[in-house]
């Protein structure tokens, strides 16, 4: 049985396909002759479909590009124009920044749920992940299967019926409690008659997409559109080349064959033995040598309670640093010399001089500049897995996190609760425990494809308060998640009352603290109305 479904197209279709994808039958593919404001959409639409991107592009796109043109191109052969006019630059100028020059969209299909996470870790490339709050997980692929990563290794092994049967009954529960959810929802928050039906309905699909996120397992596959630089590329298949998770592996050969179709100069380091081997040897033996040394020094001490979030460090003169900072911009002054001048002045002309600098924010959007990034925080977070793979990927900022295991518990859903569904919705948590418990001793880099996203993991993040504005602002906006509000919420107060800067947090004024039923209704009433207006 292969590792990936594929698709199948007429062939006017994958005459069409042949013009602008690298492959028609793999996973990983990148998009070549559009233009970037039409690849820039597709990867828009992308994260909101429950379609591949090929049959994304061909139902909803092809009718309205010009593509007389491209008649005679055949990008899935290889771009060997490409490559020669790349090696002519690459090696003329001999430089890494020219790297930074090429730029490639690559779709990156039925990616684990721990796979997506690896996929965007860097902070210099651009992603949209297909989201688990617009789509629903219980229709079947092509081949008949449920939406999951199936490792071979585990597959081959004793456990492998054990891990199929297991994970097609947690995704039979998801799919079994989304209409009985969708109908609690129906009767608990009647239509407004000022809404239209299919506002409503998009609402109500929300909630219940958000209530049992939590019982789909990490292995749950998504799409990932990425764009990126030669050089982010480089680094991303070197960190993917080292990791312990197979699927990385494995899928970094994928991505390299690809992206070799486009920008292959820029990638020629990565698979040489003294060059990106060295690289990827260093980082594996790194890792290796720190999970001993962790194990060595932490193994037989237990977590100690801990609420949600904790802030970890702070600067207690950040306020007096921030004023300074905003001004030293608009002086002539070493920024010592003004900082001096800062503490002489009362409190109120300190939040005078912040007020000022923020100015008149009409929306979230509007952000001061980077004077705010002078002080940072850290933030120790014990949250669910859905959540943490919301707020990871906001990448201008600092997080690590631990592997995914159970050992934390799970957050049960106040609406799962209230709907009378606890006990099939704890069946599901504790048959995705027990199969992580028996993956554990014999495959642990893959026992967390077992675990549902309802179980907690703990992570650090660290930000300076320029990105704890947009962060805490974006994520606690009313359409967001009730789990990633409540740790947002909770950087915020801390940030007011634990650290005690309360100009800072009155500078984020657009966090909202506030609660709702159908989150999603007030988003998609705005959306209708612009579809309307058009």
């Amino acid at each position: 049985m292969s590792l990936y479904a594929a698709e199948e197209f007429t062939a006017e279709e994958e005459l069409i396909l042949r013009r602008y994808v690298t492959n028609l039958d793999l996973p990983v593919f990148a998009l070549v002759n559009l233009p970037e404001v039409v690849k820039g959409a597709l990867f828009a639409r992308y994260s909101r479909s429950p379609k591949s991107l090929r049959r994304l592009f061909l139902d909803e796109f092809v009718g309205d590009l010009d593509m007389a043109g491209d008649a005679s191109i055949d990008a899935t052969v290889g771009l060997k124009r490409a490559e020669d006019l790349y090696d002519r630059v690459f090696l003329e100028y001999g430089d890494d920044s020219v790297a930074q020059l090429g730029g490639v969209h690559l779709a990156c299909e039925q990616a684990s749920n721990l796979l997506t996470k690896v996929l965007e870790w860097g902070r210099l490339m651009a992603y949209l992940e297909q989201s688990t709050r617009y789509i629903a997980y219980d229709n079947r692929l092509s081949n008949g299967r449920y939406r999951y990563y199936r490792d071979p290794a585990v597959l081959e092994s004793h456990l492998g019926a054990r891990y199929v049967g297991d994970l097609d009954r947690l995704f039979d529960t998801y799919a079994e409690l989304l209409p009985l959810m969708q109908a609690w929802f129906t009767e608990r928050y009647p239509k407004d008659p000022a809404d239209s039906d299919f506002v409503y309905r998009q609402s109500i699909k929300a909630k219940a997409f958000d209530s049992l996120r939590g019982i789909l397992p990490a292995a749950a596959t998504s799409n990932v559109g990425i764009y990126g630089t030669g050089q982010a590329y480089e680094a991303l298949l070197l960190r993917m080349r080292a990791h312990p998770l197979p699927e990385a592996r494995a899928y970094a050969e994928l991505m390299l064959t690809e992206l070799r179709k486009v920008i292959p100069s820029f990638l020629k380091r990565v698979d040489l033995p003294d060059r990106g081997g060295a690289w990827s040897a260093y980082l594996e033996k790194n890792h290796s040598v720190m999970d001993d040394l962790a194990d060595a020094l932490f193994a037989h001490e237990a977590p100690e309670p801990r609420p949600m979030v904790t802030l970890l460090d702070y600067d207690p003169d950040a306020e007096d640093k921030l004023v300074a900072s905003m001004l030293y911009a608009h002086t002539a002054l070493p920024e010592d010399q003004v900082l001096r001048r800062v503490k002489q002045l009362s409190t109120e002309e300190k939040r005078s001089v912040m007020l000022a600098y923020a100015g008149e924010r009409t929306n979230r959007r509007h952000r001061p500049a980077r004077g705010l990034e002078r002080t940072a925080y850290r933030f120790d977070v014990l949250s669910d897995y859905g959540a943490f793979r919301d707020l990871q990927r906001h990448r201008m900022l600092t997080i690590e996190w631990q592997d995914l295991g159970c050992r934390h518990g799970y957050v049960l859903p106040e609406a799962v609760e209230e709907a009378g569904l606890y006990e099939r919705f704890d069946e599901a948590m504790q048959r995705s425990a027990d199969l992580h418990d028996a993956l554990a001793p014999v495959f642990p880099a893959q026992a967390g494809y077992a675990v549902a996203l309802a179980y907690r993991v703990r992570y650090v993040m660290q930000m300076n308060a320029r990105e704890a504005m947009h962060m805490l602002e974006l994520r606690t906006g009313p359409q967001g998640h009730p789990e990633y509000r409540r740790v947002c919420q909770e950087m915020h107060r801390l940030i007011a009352d634990q650290a005690g800067h309360k100009v800072v947090a009155e500078l984020m004024h657009f966090v909202d603290h506030g609660t709702y039923d159908l989150e999603r209704l007030e988003s998609e009433r705005k959306a209708e109305a612009r579809r309307t207006a058009q």
